[in-house]
């Protein structure tokens, strides 16, 4: 039979037609094996497939390459890093997108190419994918619609991370031990606020803070001020004017602090200089009248109580006696503690002893002198604060076993010592509050800092030029208990009133007996 053109047309007989069938299974055979397309696995002289007179499939190129079959991969509208609109993608889902194509670079091994080449038989001619149906523009429209809602949310909690996270790291650098490592969030109410101010005699110190769990709480916020209302208190027994209006200048601060939040329950002291002072009173009526605070001035008791309170979580379960100190700016307080087998939830219930000296830091270099101490000097200042401790009656502290006894002070005075023996550039409370100070290193640090003029004092971080002239009547003192209660070493404590009045607010408001009911906790009577 001849073709119309005069060409032979090609004859189909059985034969032919079964050696088609078998050539494509072969074909598909091999395909499985080699994973290669048929053409790109034969040199071009190779004859070509199909029956006698069928066209042949090109093998080569115009270049005479062998032609290989190409895959067409599936690329979102508007290429990487994209949507559809053309707007960039957020970078977290951008860094997704790319770990997400590096895992699948990474899983590219030899059980995927086999799973590859089991699903061979579903993909659509020339071994390329099915095309999906494109989308409607009412579909590209919802699309657009989900990708910026999507895209506002991912902006909006990433921004609310990082705001999170700023929050937790401020008011972790303040509170330090109160938070710890635990989420607040789990355990405070925004609405359960406390507040505790405290007027002393070299300082104005402002603490608002939410309880966390059992015996911790969070500071919100937080401000500390040397106003020195105590200056030249001891000579005139009255406060200067100029002291009265640094103090109120910082007291409107802390009022203004105090306005902006929503207390539950504040409290706000005076201590010494306000005791002693003949104006004290009429000072008091003047806050009231200026900031709005009203303050109250508590008993030398009541201050040695709260600075136990404050630094009880300091205290381990191996202590049996602590002498615990506050070098303040007029008085300094002192406590004896004792702990038996029974320990109470508050610490201050376990003192036995206590004293309040009429001497600080302030009352003590005016009457020494503060810029230039000599060794005479400071040896001088140590007499007369020992001379004032020799009538505390007071049983000696009987020491069983290492750690049954150490010192805890809790002042700028041993906050100072603990920041210029770790010599850091700057003062950080997070390193300072808790360490532990040995004898040895103790009785270093006043040795240097008494070998110190009083511009070396101010230059460092630690000291400053406010205390350069109030350090080293501290370590005088600091000195005077040492000798009275010798101990192997002591622990320096950053805290001291503030948190012992917040912590005793909390107590009596019960917010962590209620706190532990509504997290399902049994209520311990």
């Amino acid at each position: 039979m001849e073709d119309p053109e005069g060409g032979a047309k090609p004859q189909f007989d059985g034969a032919s037609a079964a050696g088609r069938k078998d050539g494509k299974k072969s074909r598909r055979r091999k395909g499985k094996r080699g994973g290669q397309s048929r053409n790109a696995a034969h040199p071009a002289s190779h004859e070509p497939s199909g029956g006698a007179g069928q066209p042949a499939r090109p093998m080569e190129d115009a270049a005479g390459n062998p032609a290989r079959k190409r895959k067409r991969k599936r690329r979102r509208r508007g290429g990487h890093g994209t949507v559809q609109d053309g707007s960039p993608l957020p970078p977290a889902i951008e860094q997704t997108a790319a770990a997400g194509n590096a895992v699948r670079a990474d899983s590219d091994s030899a059980p995927s190419r086999r799973n590859r080449r089991k699903h061979r038989g579903k993909r659509g001619l020339q071994g390329r994918p099915l095309t999906p149906a494109k989308p409607s523009g009412t579909q590209q429209q919802e699309r657009r619609a989900e990708e910026t809602v999507i895209r506002a949310e991912l902006r909006e909690t990433l921004n609310g991370a990082t705001a999170d996270r700023r929050a937790r790291q401020e008011s972790h650098s303040h509170s330090g031990h109160q938070g710890d490592r635990q989420s607040a969030g789990e355990y405070a109410w925004p609405e359960e606020l406390y507040a505790a101010l405290d007027l002393g005699t070299n300082n104005c110190r402002l603490l608002i803070a939410q309880p966390t769990r059992p015996g911790q709480f969070r500071v919100v916020d937080a401000f500390s001020r040397i106003v020195r209302l105590g200056e030249g208190l001891a000579a005139s027994g009255r406060l200067s004017d100029e002291a009265m209006e640094r103090a109120i200048e910082a007291l409107r601060i802390c009022a203004s602090k105090l306005r902006n939040r929503q207390i539950r329950r504040m409290r706000l002291i005076a201590t010494e200089a306000c005791r002693q002072a003949i104006n004290g009173e009429d000072f008091l009526s003047r806050v009231v009248a200026e900031t709005g605070l009203e303050l109250e001035i508590i008993d030398r008791e009541t201050e040695a109580r709260l600075a136990v309170s404050g630094c009880s979580s300091l205290v381990g379960r191996e202590t049996r006696s602590v002498v615990l100190f506050d070098i303040g700016g007029g008085s300094s307080e002192i406590a004896v503690i004792r702990i038996g087998d029974n320990r109470f939830s508050r610490l201050a219930n376990h003192i036995t002893h206590w004293t309040s000296l009429p001497v600080g830091v302030v009352t003590l270099s005016e009457r020494h002198g503060g810029h230039d101490v000599t060794p005479e000097a400071f040896e001088g200042m140590v007499r007369e604060v020992e001379g004032m401790l020799g009538s505390f009656d007071c049983p000696e502290i009987e020491v069983a076993q290492t750690g049954d006894f150490h010192l805890i002070g809790t002042s700028g005075t041993v906050t100072t010592l603990a920041g210029v023996h770790l010599d850091l550039p700057r003062y950080d409370r997070r390193k300072v509050d808790g360490i532990w100070l040995s004898d040895d290193e103790v009785s270093a640090m006043q040795a240097k800092l008494l070998s110190w003029d009083f511009a070396s004092r101010a230059a460092n971080p630690c000291i400053g030029p406010d205390r350069a002239d109030l350090v080293l009547a501290g370590c005088a003192i600091l000195e005077a208990i040492r000798r009275r209660w010798p101990s192997p070493r002591m622990r320096v404590a950053d805290r001291g009133l503030r948190e012992g009045l917040l912590t005793d607010m909390m107590a009596d408001d019960g917010v962590w007996r209620r706190n532990r009911n509504r997290r399902g906790q049994r209520v311990r009577s």
